[in-house]
C-alpha cells in the first residue's frame, strides 16, 4: 500500500483544514487507518484512527472534539477534518495503515506510512 497525504498549509488559529490521504491498491478496506503528527523537536504522536469500515474512531485527548477522522473506501481515501486549530497543532501530519488492528494509538503497529504534510497554525 502506498499512501499520499495532502491538504496541509498555513492557517490562522481558530481556522480549519482538511487533510486527505489517498491509498493505492485494492485492499484499502483491509486496513485500519491512523493519523499521527510530529512537531519540531518532539516525538511523533497519535492523533486519530479509524477502523476498517469506519464504524469506530479513536482520538487523542488533545484533539477530541476538534478533529474528525473519516474514510471513503470507495475512493481509497481517509480524511482528517481539523477545526478550531491552535498553534500547538503545528506539525507534520502523517497517515498510516495498519493491518493488525491491535493498538491503533501506537505508531509501531502500523505497516505503511505516507510522506507527511505540513500544517502550520499561526497565532
Amino acid at each position: 500500500v502506498q499512501l499520499q497525504a495532502s491538504g496541509g498549509g498555513l492557517v490562522q488559529a481558530g481556522g480549519s483544514l482538511r487533510l486527505s490521504c489517498a491509498a493505492s491498491g485494492r485492499t484499502f478496506s483491509s486496513y485500519a487507518m491512523g493519523w499521527f503528527r510530529q512537531a519540531p523537536g518532539k516525538e511523533r504522536e497519535f492523533v486519530a484512527a479509524i477502523s476498517r469500515r469506519g464504524l469506530s474512531t479513536y482520538y487523542a485527548d488533545s484533539v477530541k472534539g476538534r478533529f474528525t477522522i473519516s474514510r471513503d473506501n470507495a475512493k481509497n481515501t481517509v480524511y482528517l477534518r481539523m477545526n478550531s486549530l491552535k498553534p500547538e497543532d503545528t506539525a507534520v501530519y502523517y497517515c498510516a495503515a495498519d493491518s493488525s488492528y491491535t493498538d491503533l494509538t501506537r505508531d509501531y503497529e502500523y505497516d505503511y506510512w505516507g510522506q507527511g504534510t505540513l500544517v502550520t497554525v499561526s497565532s
